[in-house]
C-alpha cells in the first residue's frame, strides 16, 4: 500500500518506533530511522530491515534534545531520499519527580525531545507534503496527553502540547491532502516498560508476572499490554485510504484508561 512512499520515524531503533517502522516497511515504505544505540547494533538493525522488507533503509543520528534536531532528521531524508511522505514523531523520554523537586535540566530535556522536536520535524516536513498534495503526520503522544499522573509534570505537559500541536497542524493542512493525528498509548510492553516491571518485581518480592499484572490493574482496565505491532498496525491504517478524513484526532490505545 505504501510502495513509493518515504517515512521518517524518530526514536525508531527500539520500542514503539521500531514497531511502527517495521509495519510501514512491511507495506513497502522506504525508511529513515533515527535514535540512539551502539553504532554496530544500529547498522545491523538498518541492514536487517532492508533485507527483510526489500526497501531502502537509512539512518540519521541527530540528537533531538538539541535545537532543531527534529528538523535535521527531516532535511537529511529530503536530501538523501528525495521526499518525506510520512512523518512519525515518536522519540520521547521520561523523568519522574514531584514538581517542586523537578530538576530544571530534566524539564528542559523532556520538553525538547517530546515536544519541541515534534514541532521542528513537522515544520520541516509540511512544505514538501503540501507541494505533493499528500502527507501523513503521526504523533506518538500518550494517554498522558489526555489525562495526568502525579510526578510526571514535564512528560504530561509535553504530551498535552503534542495533542494541541496535532490539532493545530490538522486545521492548517485540512485542505492540502495532509492529515495529522496523535496516537495516545497507555502501557505498551516495550523493553523500557519491561525494565520497570522487573524493578517493581524485585522491589516488592513478587514474580515478574504479578508485578506486570499489578501495574496494569492500577490504570488499564483491560489488564492487557498494548503491543508495538498493534501500534504499527494503527499507524499503517492512518496512512491508508479509509483514513483520509481522519485528521486532528487523538486516538487512545490504552485499554479503557481514560474511560474511568
Amino acid at each position: 500500500m505504501l510502495k513509493g512512499k518515504t517515512a521518517v520515524v524518530t526514536g525508531s531503533t527500539s520500542g514503539i518506533g521500531l514497531g511502527i517502522a517495521r509495519a510501514l516497511a512491511g507495506q513497502g515504505a522506504r525508511l529513515m530511522l533515527n535514535g540512539f544505540g551502539d553504532a554496530g547494533e544500529v547498522e545491523a538493525l538498518r541492514a536487517g530491515l532492508e533485507r527483510e522488507f526489500g526497501v531502502r533503509v537509512l539512518y540519521n543520528d541527530a540528537d533531538l534534545s538539541k535545537p532543531d534536531g527534529g528538523g535535521a532528521v527531516v532535511r537529511d531524508a529530503l536530501t538523501r531520499m528525495g521526499a518525506v511522505d510520512i512523518l512519525v514523531n515518536n522519540a520521547g523520554i521520561q523523568y519522574v519527580s514531584p514538581v517542586d523537586e523537578f530538576p530544571l535540566d530534566r524539564w528542559d530535556a523532556v520538553i525538547a525531545i517530546n515536544l519541541t522536536a515534534v514541532f521542528h520535524a513537522t515544520r520541516a516536513a509540511v512544505p514538501g507534503m503540501k507541494a505533493r498534495g499528500w502527507g501523513r503526520i503521526i504523533n506518538i503522544a500518550s494517554v498522558h496527553g489526555l489525562v495526568a499522573s502525579a510526578n510526571k509534570a514535564a512528560y504530561v505537559a509535553a504530551k498535552h502540547g503534542v495533542v494541541g500541536l496535532t490539532k493545530t497542524v490538522a486545521l492548517e493542512t485540512a485542505e492540502t491532502g495532509i492529515t495529522c493525528n496523535a496516537i495516545c498509548p497507555g502501557w505498551v510492553l516495550t523493553p523500557l516498560v519491561q525494565a520497570q516491571i522487573d524493578t517493581r518485581a524485585a522491589r516488592d518480592g513478587v514474580s515478574v508476572e504479578q508485578a506486570g499484572a499489578e501495574m496494569l490493574s492500577e490504570k488499564q482496565p483491560t489488564r492487557i499490554f498494548t503491543t508495538t505491532e498493534q501500534l504499527g498496525g494503527l499507524a499503517v491504517f492512518l496512512c491508508s485510504p479509509p483514513a483520509v478524513n481522519i485528521t486532528g484526532a487523538s486516538l487512545p490505545v490504552e485499554g479503557g484508561w481514560t474511560a474511568q
